[in-house]
């Protein structure tokens, strides 16, 4: 069992500026109320990243108080083709919700052929999700089938903070138009990074993520490290059946950024699972004071892991990415 307090009831990510003690902790199901007030620091996202056995699908919504900016990426399996779309509309702040759960967001970013437009619904037990920009249009419905997630407040400071949840191994169906012609999305997954908080101005971080069916067993795995290390929280954990079994300690990452093919491994006392890619995206943007540089390996999990009550389970043939992620924003 993780060391880490399990919160159970609704409760307020912050007080004004500062950081609520009570909130620190991890949750089964959303239940953090993220209204944030102040200005410069507060970042906000909706992050919805997708793999199935013809296309990966990456798409974000995020509002950094001086910007908003909407994203899109696509990678067609079959063909290798890879496309993205993003805008940047500057003191823009998009209309995210602070109730637990709240994922509904409309928003676009970018001017004329530049605009991104995305409309985020979240309705019981499902999410409809809708991606316009120049040659691509993205119609993704993703099950959501009431299994537990990962929500995590990590804590730097009283004023620097961040609610993280993790919502993995949700059925998604859909299609992707590019240039006019629409193609079916294929069998897969769709994986939820909702987040909320008061940054640090430069940050590095590593996540990682995998869903699937084991043995006739829906799984998922989730991990991450550097901006969590030496915080007392962690963002790990084994989804089996659509229990959360939740990892507590720092994982150990190794992979090699200047060879595509390598493996990326993460390891501890409960986990050692290793990613084999079939894709690496080098996504790396240079504006200012707003600097991103993110390697990101799609590929297939295998390993195992240690559930709460010491059943080793296996992790294998779970689809997913991992990432190092380095920001100035």
């Amino acid at each position: 069992m993780s060391h880490e307090r399990q919160i159970t009831r609704p409760t307020d990510l912050a007080h004004g500026r500062q950081l609520n003690p009570a909130a620190v902790g991890w949750t089964r199901t959303p239940l953090h109320r993220t209204r944030l007030t102040g200005w410069g620091r507060t970042k906000r996202w909706e992050y919805w990243g997708v793999v199935t056995d013809r296309f990966v699908v990456g798409l974000t919504v995020a509002g950094l108080d001086y910007l908003s900016t909407c994203a899109v990426y696509v990678l067609d399996r079959r063909t290798g083709v890879e496309v993205t779309r993003s805008g940047i509309s500057p003191f823009v702040r998009p209309g995210f919700g602070d109730d637990p759960g709240d994922g509904t967001v409309h928003a676009s970013a970018g001017v004329g052929s530049g605009r991104v437009g995305v409309e985020i619904d979240d309705d019981e037990g499902a999410t409809a999700i809708r991606v316009r920009a120049t040659g691509l249009q993205v119609d993704l419905e993703v099950v959501r089938p009431g299994h537990d997630s990962l929500g995590v407040v990590v804590p730097w400071s009283e004023r620097r903070f961040q609610y993280t949840l993790k919502d993995l191994a949700n059925p998604v169906t859909g299609s992707v138009t590019l240039d006019g012609v629409a193609r079916d999305l294929g069998a897969g997954w769709a994986v939820l990074d909702r987040g909320r908080g008061r940054w640090r101005y430069a940050t590095r971080w590593n996540w990682g993520a995998g869903s699937g069916v084991v043995d006739g067993v829906p799984c998922a795995l989730q991990v991450g490290g550097r901006w969590t290390d030496g915080t007392g929280s962690t963002e790990n954990g084994i989804l089996v059946d659509g229990r959360l079994h939740k990892v507590g300690e720092d994982l150990r990452w190794t992979y090699d950024l200047a060879d595509p093919t390598a493996a990326w491994r993460v390891c501890g006392e409960r986990l050692d699972a290793t990613l084999t890619p079939f894709h690496l995206r080098r996504d790396i943007t240079e504006l200012g004071i707003l600097a991103v540089r993110t390697h990101q390996a799609f590929g297939t999990w295998h390993g195992t892991g240690i559930l709460d009550d010491g059943t080793t389970v296996r992790l294998d043939g779970l689809t997913g990415w991992a990432e190092e992620s380095r920001n100035r924003w």
